[in-house]
């Protein structure tokens, strides 16, 4: 077997701050989306091979009703490396932040922040000095 890709499928109750998130900071493009009544169900939102998506609690208890129990409140957190991490923070300006740009161990600059629904992104750039 081959991976081939891993997508997350991030579930919130309001898509729309989400993609405002995505597109209008980070450069991502909607490219697939299907209503739910007058909101967003669900966004694919890609930029080059990174792909994320979401969909509303609404539309996964419509969906799989058993799944959308299990769902419910949960809170996922994203580990994205990236090549500019200022770039990021600069996209970034009056977002939540959860963890306030930091040198780790193993080399990584990092900075994390939450998406409008409450998940954590982490953005990293590898290959600085690490903190011992």
């Amino acid at each position: 077997m081959q991976v081939k890709r891993i997508t997350p499928v991030l579930y919130v109750n309001e898509i729309e701050p989400c993609v405002k998130f995505w597109v209008e900071r980070l450069g991502f493009q909607m490219t697939a989306q299907v209503p739910e009544g007058d909101r967003l169900g669900f966004v694919i939102l890609q930029k080059g091979n990174l792909e994320i998506m979401y969909q509303s609690i609404a539309s996964a208890a419509k969906d799989v009703p058993a799944v959308a129990r299990e769902i419910e409140g949960g809170r996922t957190f994203l580990y994205m490396e990236v090549d500019s991490l200022q770039s990021v923070i600069d996209a970034l300006k009056g977002v939540a932040v959860v963890v306030p740009r930091r040198t780790t161990f193993y080399g990584a600059d990092e900075y994390g922040v939450k998406d409008p629904a409450g998940h954590v992104v982490l953005f990293a750039q590898m290959g600085v000095a690490p903190q011992h």
